[in-house]
């Protein structure tokens, strides 16, 4: 399938784009007009970027069916202020109930049902109910554009951050698990981070992995591993040397039974080394795949 935008209805383009770029994490945000009526609405067009000066960006798009812009927009115009509360499960059905396009001066907090805390840096509320408020200062606008789904990018500095103690873990740190954060997906679809879909992927950081390049080559273009699974060992430093120390009855025996068909072995230990990958154990599936070597 190939798509070129403005070939095909801006609709169908932004369903495509919103099931392709995904998940995003959600912005709630809590503004007030220059009257003080509070306006509450979630945002998937939103993510952090930097963290000295600390900034967010969201993007309230103009409408596709009638090219309006939301109140948000209005209000971030007006005041120059807005709070981004994040959306997680506990919340998540009121944060979609608070999308609605109820009238301008309905207070979605009433609506949703959710609890006004007076701010210390900014005048629109937080939401009591989210895990991590941050209160923000408008930096810029950006319209991108004046038809129909255009984007409006709202730049603005976190100039105060409240997070609530019982999402932290032992060392202070947000623990996934806890705040159970939810994000976009296409159509009406959601995501829980959470539980068994939370994996961890160590980063390089300073020390370079050698790369899937300086594998050899018999383990680089192997049938039986994945690019993940090749990722992961091209991440090692250093490739390893077969210790004669390593002792694994499982290779013992496939090395006995392969002694004459050097295919049927290595496919053999490329499976055995596939399932220590998948079980992370990285370092003895180095040692059964260079044992074939």
């Amino acid at each position: 399938m190939r798509i070129i935008p403005g070939e095909i209805k801006t609709a169908q383009l932004h369903a495509y784009l919103l099931g392709s770029v995904a998940p995003r994490p959600i912005c709630f945000a809590s503004t007030i007009d220059n009257e003080g009526n509070a306006n509450l609405s979630p945002f998937s067009f939103f993510n952090v970027f930097g963290s000295k000066p600390p900034i967010c960006i969201f993007s309230p798009a103009r409408r596709v069916r009638d090219n309006t812009i939301k109140h948000t927009l209005e209000n971030v115009y007006a005041t120059k202020e807005v709070v981004i509360n994040v959306v997680n499960y506990n919340i998540v059905q009121q944060a979609n109930l608070a999308s609605c396009e109820y009238p301008k001066g309905v207070d979605e907090f009433v609506k949703a049902g959710f609890t006004p805390l007076k701010s210390d840096m900014v005048k629109p509320f937080r939401v009591k109910e989210s895990p991590v408020q941050l209160e923000c200062k408008l930096l810029q606008v950006i319209e991108t554009g004046k038809e129909g789904g255009a984007a409006n990018l709202i730049i603005c500095e976190v100039v105060c951050m409240h997070i609530d103690d019982n999402i932290l873990d032992e060392q202070g740190r947000i623990d996934p698990n806890k705040i159970d954060l939810v994000a976009r997906m296409g159509g009406d679809y959601y995501c829980r981070a959470s539980g068994s879909a939370i994996f961890e992927v160590h980063k390089p950081n300073i020390e370079l992995g050698v790369g899937v390049d300086a594998l050899p080559s018999n383990i680089r273009c192997s049938k039986i591993l994945t690019g993940n699974e090749l990722g992961m060992l091209g991440n090692c430093t250093v490739i390893p040397i077969v210790s004669d120390l390593f002792e694994d009855y499982r290779m013992s025996q496939i090395l006995k039974e392969h002694t004459h068909d050097e295919d049927a072995k290595r496919d053999a230990l490329h499976l055995y080394a596939k399932e220590l990958l998948e079980a992370k154990d990285v370092n003895k599936a180095w040692q059964v795949l260079l044992a074939g070597e």
